[in-house]
């Protein structure tokens, strides 16, 4: 057996490839207001749960880590293992995951992704083709690192309510203005989300956040992945747009970004992640 990866339900991987490729997955968590509490990925959760009011939502927890550390440890006969997780700056998924490491005797590596979303799965496909081309746990661990440094991740947000009350943006989120017409586009910038630009109209702002990614795209081969939040049409029509114009697309992926991420960007939240050094994704 080679190097087992880990990851957490921010990534956005679609179940074929964690399936395909082996990797284990802890989930996020989101609590109603009467205290349900619901198992990103692993529990069924209300339809309308994105828009409903004064739900909370929480990293991955010590115990679920623990349990699939151990269990990945099992699977990989004693080569070790990767886990990738969301910024630290956004989550306590990744003090979490140090902690739940500390206790396998250097037998799990974590990568903080300075990232969330598809991005943390695009870092983690880095880690799975190292280790399917027989690296180490460090040469995984080191895939990753390299893959989190350049990747790159923008969000166009439909609507603020969600942001305002997310928490998860930085201090110039005081710059988004108190116009609902407003449409952010958001980046990850050292590990947390912040604003890059802000237009009058979602048109625009797609538009603009187009021209970002031709631009960091710098002719390289790139994977382009696109995230979204209950919006697979414009979501596909994203993808077109960005293969297109990228000159070098070595692959797709177009992800729904799930009720946690969707909590805190609103339903129609459209992306563009770009992952840099990876082989087509299968």
């Amino acid at each position: 057996m080679s190097v087992v990866i880990v990851t957490d339900s921010s990534s956005r991987l679609p179940a074929s490839l964690l399936d395909e490729h082996g990797i284990l997955q802890v989930p996020l968590y989101l609590t109603t207001e009467d205290g349900t509490s619901y198992a990103e990925g692993v529990d069924d959760m209300p339809d309308d749960i994105i828009t409903t009011p004064k739900v909370t939502t929480s990293g991955a927890n010590l115990r679920d880590l623990q349990k699939t550390y151990a269990q990945a440890w099992e699977l990989s006969d004693g080569d070790g293992v990767v886990a990738v997780h969301m910024s630290r700056r956004l989550s306590g998924t990744w003090s979490a995951a140090r902690l739940a490491a500390e206790n396998m005797d250097g037998q799990v590596r974590v990568v903080d992704s300075r990232s969330v979303g598809l991005s943390v799965g695009l870092t983690t496909m880095a880690a799975v083709q190292a280790a399917e081309k027989g690296a180490d746990r460090d040469g995984a661990y080191e895939a990753a690192v390299r893959a989190a440094a350049t990747a790159e991740s923008m969000i166009c947000v439909q609507a603020l309510d969600n942001l305002r009350s997310s928490g998860r943006i930085s201090a110039a989120s005081h710059m988004l203005g108190s116009a609902l017409a407003i449409k952010p586009i958001l980046h990850m910038a050292d590990g947390i989300l912040t604003l890059r630009e802000r237009h009058r109209t979602s048109t625009k702002a797609i538009a603009k956040m187009l021209d970002a990614a031709v631009e960091l795209a710098e002719d390289e081969p790139v994977t382009v992945g696109i995230q979204h939040c209950r919006n697979p049409e414009l979501a596909e029509s994203v993808l077109e747009q960005a293969v297109e114009r990228i000159e070098k697309v070595t692959s797709t992926i177009v992800v729904d970004l799930g009720a946690v991420l969707g909590t805190h960007v609103g339903p129609g939240a459209v992306g563009i992640t770009l992952g840099h050094g990876l082989d087509p994704l299968s």
